[in-house]
C-alpha cells in the first residue's frame, strides 16, 4: 500500500509540474509580447512613418524636376495624399498645391514661434527635415516633413500619429485576458488529459521495477498506436527479452563451463577468466542499465521523447553484453582448444572482396580509398574464422587510418612464397608505440584510452585473431611503416 501510495504521489506531482510548467510558458510569453509592445511598436511605427515621408518626398521632386514626364501633377498629388493619410502643401510665394485647408491654417501657425509646441526633431539633411509637433489648436501628434525641392518650391508633409499608446493599453489587456483563459482551459485540460498518459507510464514503472529486481515475466500491453509511449513500451518488452536471454545464456554458460572443469584440470582456469574478463567488462553496461532502469523507475524526466531514449539505451547495452559473452565464450574455446576447424579450400580474394563491399557505406562517409589488386588465390583454412581475422584487421584499418599527404588510404595486398601466402593490410596513420607492438593481442588491450565505448570494440577483436592463427599454426603480426601501420597473417597455399 505505501509503494502504490507513493506512485500515486508522483504521479499527482507530474501533473501539477506538467500544469505549473504551462503557466509558467504563458505567462513569460504574455509577459514578452507586452514589453515588446510597450519598448518596440510605437518606435516601430514612427520609424515607418518616416520612411513614407522620405519616399514621397523623392516622388514629388521627381515630378517637379522633370525626371517623370506626361504627369499629372496634381492627380499624382492627391493619390500621394489619399493612399498615405497625407497632408500636402506645396508653395512659393503663393500656395500651388494643398491637399488641406486645415493643414494650410495649422502651417500658419507652425511659421508663428508663439503657435510651436513640443516639437522634437527626429531627422535632417541638408534639403530635408522631419520633426514630430503638437498642433496647437488640436493637440494632436504629427510627423512633419518640411524640403526644398530642386526647382526652389517648399514642401510640407505631415501625417497624424495614431494613437498608439492607447493601442498598446488595449492589445496588452487582451493579451493578459487571453493568458489568463488559457491558463484555465488548460488547467481542465491538465486535469482531464493528464491521467490517461500517466496510466501507461505508471504501469511502465512496475514493469522496469520488476526488470531492476530481474523479475521479467511482466509484459507491457502493446496497442496499435504509434505514439511514444506505445513505443516506449515495446522496447521496454524487447529489453526485458533481451535481458532476461542474455542472463540465461550467462547462466548456460556458467553451467557449460562447470561442466569442462569435470573433464579437465585447465578449464578451472578457464572459467576463472572468463569469470574476471566478464564482471570487467560489463560493470559499465550494468552499471548504464541499472541507471536508466531506475532513472524509468523514479520518472526523472517528465517527456516521453526521454523516456524512449532510456530505453534504447538499456536495449542497447543489453545487445552489446550478449555480443561480448558470445565473442568471450568464442575466444576461451579457441585458446583452450575447445573448437574443432572446418578446413577446406576457398578463394581467399573473394572473401576479401565480400568484406569491403559491406564496409562501401562507412568509407565513402569517411572518404576512405581501399587499394587491393584483385587476384585469385586458393588457400586451406576455416573459411569463417579467416574471414574473422581479416575482418578484424580491415575494421581495425578503417578505426585508426588517418589523412597522409591528403588521403586516408587503406591497402591490401598479398606475398607469396612456395607453400604459404602472407596477406597484409596497410592503413595510412601514426605508428604504434614498440612498447605496444605484443601487448595489443592481449585481450581487452587498448592502444588508444581515449575512445569511446562506441568506436573502441570491445577490446578482443586481435585476441580472437591470436587464438585463431595459434590454432592453425600460421604465423600473424604487426609492423609500423613509413606513413602507417601494416597487420598480417600467413595462410597455407
Amino acid at each position: 500500500m505505501k509503494s502504490s501510495n507513493k506512485t500515486k504521489n508522483k504521479f499527482d506531482t507530474i501533473r501539477i509540474k506538467l500544469f505549473a510548467t504551462l503557466c509558467i510558458t504563458i505567462a513569460i510569453i504574455i509577459t514578452f509580447l507586452i514589453l515588446i509592445n510597450k519598448i518596440v511598436l510605437e518606435t516601430y511605427y514612427i520609424y515607418s512613418k518616416e520612411a513614407e515621408l522620405l519616399s514621397a518626398y523623392r516622388a514629388i521632386n521627381a515630378y517637379y524636376s522633370g525626371e517623370i514626364s506626361n504627369t499629372d501633377i496634381e492627380i499624382e498629388l492627391e493619390k500621394l495624399a489619399l493612399s498615405n493619410n497625407f497632408d500636402i502643401l506645396i508653395k512659393t510665394g503663393n500656395n500651388i498645391y494643398v491637399s488641406s485647408r486645415d493643414f494650410l491654417s495649422s502651417l500658419t501657425d507652425e511659421f508663428d514661434e508663439e503657435g510651436r509646441v513640443n516639437e522634437s526633431l527626429l531627422w535632417k539633411d541638408e534639403n530635408v527635415k522631419i520633426k514630430r509637433t503638437i498642433d496647437k489648436k488640436t493637440g494632436l501628434s504629427f510627423i512633419l516633413l518640411s524640403a526644398k525641392l530642386d526647382n526652389g518650391y517648399s514642401l510640407y508633409i505631415r501625417v497624424a500619429i495614431a494613437s498608439i499608446q492607447e493601442s498598446v493599453n488595449i492589445a496588452n489587456r487582451f493579451l493578459m485576458l487571453i493568458g489568463f483563459i488559457t491558463m484555465i482551459i488548460s488547467g481542465i485540460l491538465v486535469s482531464l488529459i493528464s491521467k490517461k498518459f500517466t496510466s501507461p507510464i505508471e504501469e511502465l514503472n512496475k514493469i522496469t521495477k520488476k526488470i531492476s529486481e530481474l523479475d521479467f515475466s511482466h509484459k507491457y500491453k502493446v496497442n496499435n498506436s504509434d505514439d511514444e509511449i506505445n513505443n516506449l513500451g515495446k522496447n521496454i518488452n524487447t529489453m526485458s527479452e533481451t535481458l532476461e536471454r542474455t542472463i540465461n545464456q550467462l547462466r548456460s554458460s556458467n553451467i557449460e563451463l562447470e561442466k569442462d572443469i569435470e573433464e579437465k584440470s585447465k578449464t578451472d582456469e578457464m572459467r576463472k577468466q572468463f569469470i574476471s574478463d566478464v564482471s570487467h567488462e560489463l560493470k559499465t553496461p550494468i552499471a548504464l542499465i541499472q541507471g536508466y532502469a531506475e532513472g524509468l523507475v523514479e520518472n526523472v524526466t517528465e517527456d516521453e521523447e526521454s523516456r524512449k531514449f532510456y530505453a534504447e539505451v538499456i536495449l542497447d547495452e543489453s545487445n552489446k553484453m550478449d555480443t561480448l559473452v558470445k565473442r568471450l565464450l568464442e575466444l576461451m574455446k579457441l585458446e583452450y582448444g575447445k573448437l574443432k576447424f572446418n578446413i577446406s579450400k576457398f578463394d581467399i580474394s573473394e572473401l576479401i572482396s565480400e568484406t569491403i563491399r559491406k564496409s562501401t557505406k562507412i568509407l565513402e562517409e569517411q572518404n576512405i580509398k581501399v587499394e587491393f589488386d584483385k587476384k585469385q588465390l586458393y588457400v586451406i583454412g576455416d573459411e569463417f574464422y579467416i574471414e574473422q581475422v581479416f575482418s578484424n584487421y580491415f575494421t581495425n584499418a578503417i578505426k585508426n587510418v588517418l589523412e597522409v599527404d591528403g588521403k586516408k588510404k587503406i591497402v591490401i595486398s598479398y606475398e607469396i612464397n612456395e607453400k604459404k601466402a602472407r596477406i597484409k593490410v596497410f592503413n595510412t596513420g601514426e605508428s604504434i608505440r614498440e612498447e605496444d607492438l605484443n601487448r595489443i593481442w592481449n585481450r581487452f588491450y587498448k592502444v588508444d584510452t581515449s575512445r569511446n565505448r562506441e568506436s573502441g570494440g570491445t577490446g578482443i577483436g586481435l585476441s580472437l585473431v591470436k587464438a585463431i592463427m595459434s590454432n592453425t599454426h600460421n604465423d600473424y603480426g604487426v609492423q609500423n611503416k613509413l606513413d602507417g601501420v601494416e597487420f598480417y597473417f600467413d595462410m597455407d597455399i
